[in-house]
């Protein structure tokens, strides 16, 4: 996002909540997981941008969208202290490993991925194989 922000093709919009429990996962390698289960989790606090489309392009790239890493799905989120309500995206685990993750996390999620999280992460160059983590939950 950083690269992004400077290049003019995203904007802040500040901090945001879903207004309806989602499950959050610190997954392998201190990667955030956004998992598709209404009802599962808990409200989770995150930053939300307007992005251009070439902003767009080059986030699906990184979140591996055509590779089943991730999928950029629709969601209502709502501003801070219960303001005005957004329509935005979010890219969440890929269907087919969801639902694993969320097991495999003992059903236990955050409510954002925070600054212990990040420092977790492990760059994709850094990785054994070098490989996104997904993948190695992938059937």
């Amino acid at each position: 996002m950083e690269g992004i922000l400077r290049s003019d093709d995203a904007v802040s919009l500040g901090t945001y909540f879903t207004p309806h429990p989602s499950p959050l996962v610190c997954g392998p390698h201190g990667i955030g997981y956004l998992i598709n289960l209404p009802g599962s989790g808990q409200r989770v606090k995150g930053e939300l941008y307007a992005v251009s489309d070439a902003a767009v392009a080059l986030l699906d790239e990184f979140e591996g969208v055509s590779v089943g890493c991730y999928e950029r799905l629709p969601l209502v989120v709502e501003a801070e202290n219960g303001g005005q309500r957004v329509e935005a995206e979010a890219y969440w685990a890929h269907r087919s490993v969801g639902e694993a993750l969320w097991k495999m996390k003992g059903e236990v999620g955050l409510s954002e991925y925070g600054e212990k999280e990040a420092r977790q992460y492990v760059r994709k160059e850094d990785r054994p194989g070098a490989r996104n983590a997904i993948l190695d939950l992938l059937p």
